[in-house]
Parts: structure tokens; sequence; C-alpha cells
């Protein structure tokens, strides 16, 4: 049975910092790439950052960009989002999502993840 459950979401002031974990099990966690996405209440859901399953590449949304880090730890089967300079945009629900590749080819669509977590709340005040 595979689970992804991610932690680390939290209230932070504009300018802070968080960094959301997400954890995989059931699964060979480095036959999959890994995504970061993200939900504000009445908006559509956005991809946010992706990871290959080597860690090798990465992608980041141009809202993000120089403020997110995506990585992994293989050996742990956990995937992280390093979010610093947060902004009151930034509040969201935030999923972790597992797609099966051995490719370097990342991708932003939701629908080609094969599991997703159920998420966890980053709150950024102003």
């Amino acid at each position: 049975q595979v689970q992804v459950v991610e932690s680390g979401g939290g209230l932070v002031q504009a300018g802070g910092s968080l960094r959301l974990s997400c954890t995989a099990s059931g699964l060979s966690f480095d036959d999959y790439a890994m995504g970061w996405f993200r939900q504000a209440p009445g908006k559509k859901r956005e991809g946010v950052s992706f990871i290959s399953w080597s860690g090798a590449y990465t992608y980041h949304a141009d809202s993000v960009k120089g403020r997110f880090t995506i990585s992994r730890d293989n050996a742990k089967n956990t995937l992280y989002l390093q979010m610093n300079s947060l902004k009151p945009e930034d509040t969201a629900m935030y999923y972790c999502a597992a797609r099966v590749t051995k490719s370097g080819v990342l991708s932003s669509r939701a629908s080609s993840y094969n599991y997703w977590g159920q998420g966890t709340q980053v709150t950024v005040s102003s």
C-alpha cells in the first residue's frame, strides 16, 4: 500500500522560511519523479517544483524561482521543499505527488502523477 505524507506546513510571517517534507512508503522511491503542487482557496491547482528520480534535474515555476528549492534524499524516501522569502500569495495547501518514470523528463501536468499526499497547509501572514 502506497502512502505519501507531507509535513512541515504552518503559519509564518512574510519574508520567513519553511521546509516541507514528503515521505513515501510502499513504493520504490527512486523509480519516481516527484513534484510539489499547491492550491489556494478558489484557485486552480498550480505546479510549483519538480525533480527527477535521481535529483539531477529540477524545475521551479516562475512564481517561486529563486525562493524555493526542491531536493530529495532517496536513501530516506523523502522529498523536500525549502521555501524562503515567503509571500502572502504563497498561502495554499501544498501537495506532494509521485510519478513513475526513470527518465529525466519533468512534468507539471497533475494528471501524469500516480500518487498524491493529503497536503500540508502553508499560511503566510503580511
